[in-house]
C-alpha cells in the first residue's frame, strides 16, 4: 500500500478571517526588504480576490547606508533614514497601505513591553545573527498561548537565512493547528522551528554582522541576487498556504552556485 503524502491545513482564519491577516516581519536589510516587496504584491492580490488581504508591520532599528544601495534598492535620498520608515513608506505610498514600521529590533524585550502591539498571526524573519533567532524563538513561545482575539493568535514563523551564495526558509508552526479528517493525506498539525530542528546546527555558527563600508565589500559577504531569490520563494510558499488552504512543503534549501533548490517536506 503507498504510504499517504504528509499535508498540513492552513489555520482556517488565515484562509477566512474577519480582518486582514497580522504580518511582523523582522529585519528590513538583504532579505528583508524584498519580503516587503512579495508581500505587498501578495496583499494586493488577495484583496482583489476577495481576501481581508495583510497587515504588516516591519521592524529594524538599522539606516540606510551608501553600502545598501543596489543591493538593497535605497536611493540616495533615503541614505540616513531609518530602513524600515523608508520601505514601509514607499510601499503605502505605491499601494496605499496603510503598513508600519518601527525602527527598533523585535525581540523578547520588546513584546514585554508591548505585548499587544508586538503580537500577529505571522511573524517573518529575516535576521542576521544566531543570537537574534533565540531571542524572538522564545518571545513567540512566551507569548503562544495568551491573546485576546483572533487578530491577535500566533500561527505561523518564516524564518530566512543566507550565506553569501546559499540560503534556506523554515515555515514553522507556532503552535500545534488542529487539522481536519483526511482519507487521502496524512496530516501534520505541528510543524518544528528552525531553531528547535537546527538549534546544534545554529548554535555551531559565529554570529559577524558587522556592516560593510561599501557594496563591493557587502557582495564579498553576500552575492548580488542570493537575497531576492529567498524572498520570491519564500513568497511563494506562504501565497501558495493562502491560496490551496494547505502545503506539502514547508521550506527549501537553496544554492545559486550551482542554481539547485531542494524543498523540505512537511513530514
Amino acid at each position: 500500500m503507498k504510504p499517504q503524502t504528509a499535508m498540513h491545513y492552513a489555520d482556517n482564519y488565515l484562509i477566512n478571517p474577519t480582518n486582514p491577516i497580522t504580518v511582523n516581519l523582522i529585519g528590513a536589510g538583504g532579505t528583508g526588504s524584498h519580503v516587503l516587496t512579495a508581500l505587498s504584491k501578495m496583499n494586493y492580490s488577495l484583496v482583489s480576490l476577495g481576501h481581508a488581504g495583510l497587515q504588516v508591520t516591519l521592524y529594524d532599528a538599522d539606516t540606510v547606508t551608501p553600502a545598501n544601495k543596489g543591493r538593497q534598492l535605497f536611493a540616495d535620498s533615503e541614505v540616513g533614514l531609518h530602513k524600515s520608515v523608508a520601505l514601509v513608506n514607499r510601499v503605502n505610498r505605491f499601494f496605499g497601505t496603510n503598513w508600519k514600521a518601527v525602527a527598533k529590533p523585535f525581540n523578547r524585550e520588546l513584546l514585554r513591553q508591548f505585548p499587544n502591539r508586538g503580537r500577529a498571526n505571522i511573524y517573518i524573519t529575516c535576521v542576521d545573527t544566531v543570537a537574534a533567532r533565540l531571542d524572538i524563538a522564545a518571545a513567540l513561545h512566551d507569548n503562544s498561548g495568551s491573546f485576546f482575539a483572533e487578530r491577535d493568535r500566533g500561527m505561523y514563523w518564516m524564518d530566512m537565512g543566507n550565506a553569501k551564495k546559499t540560503g534556506q526558509v523554515i515555515l514553522s508552526t507556532i503552535a500545534a493547528i488542529q487539522q481536519p479528517e483526511s482519507k487521502i493525506y496524512r496530516t501534520v498539525n505541528y510543524l518544528p522551528a528552525v531553531t528547535e530542528e537546527f538549534r546544534e546546527q545554529l548554535e555551531m555558527q559565529f554570529d559577524s554582522n558587522e556592516p560593510s563600508c561599501s557594496l563591493a565589500e557587502a557582495l564579498e559577504k553576500q552575492d548580488l541576487f542570493i537575497n531576492p531569490a529567498l524572498a520570491d520563494l519564500g513568497g511563494s510558499l506562504l501565497w501558495n498556504l493562502f491560496r490551496n488552504g494547505m502545503t506539502s512543503y514547508r521550506g527549501f534549501f537553496l544554492n545559486l552556485a550551482d542554481f539547485r533548490s531542494m524543498p523540505i517536506t512537511v513530514g
